[in-house]
């Protein structure tokens, strides 16, 4: 019985055209999986940053203009941008949402501690809840110094 089975050469003859097909069909489902990834630009998300203006002060009662940008330096409207104390200090959290031009004002007060020569406002930003933007990094800080 071992015999006919080393002798019987009918497997062989169907393997070539199986393994084409396997070959054409594994083509195939590549690229419609490669054609569907590159359809979802949509889920692409882009990461935001601040702009404070200006970018250095002094410390006491200032009113600072902030632009929200994308990568390219569009502006984006409707993000809520946060202030909050980094190494120098606020009394509260100023919050403020951008406009059209991607513009907002904080009313801050940064202050300094008495041996304190420079400071930090940190920025974050809460984007726009229809977007596909992000503030996952760092933003540009506001530098307080010692005038």
């Amino acid at each position: 019985m071992s015999d006919s089975l080393w002798r019987d050469e009918r497997a062989i003859e169907g393997l070539p055209i199986r393994l084409v097909i396997a070959l054409v069909v594994g083509v195939a489902c590549l690229s419609v999986m490669m054609s569907t990834i590159s359809g979802i630009e949509t889920l692409q998300v882009t990461e935001v940053d601040v702009q404070p203006h200006p970018e250095v002060t002094t410390p006491g009662e200032r009113e600072v203009a902030v632009t929200v940008v994308d990568p390219e330096g569009a502006p984006v409207s409707g993000a809520t941008v946060v202030a909050k104390s980094g190494t120098a200090t606020l009394d509260s959290v100023a919050t403020a949402e951008t406009g059209a031009a991607g513009n907002a004002t904080l009313s801050l007060s940064p202050s300094l501690g008495a041996n304190q020569q420079e400071g930090t406002v940190v920025f974050d930003v809460k984007p726009p809840a229809s977007s596909s933007y992000r503030d996952s990094r760092s933003n540009t800080d506001l530098l307080v110094v010692r005038g």
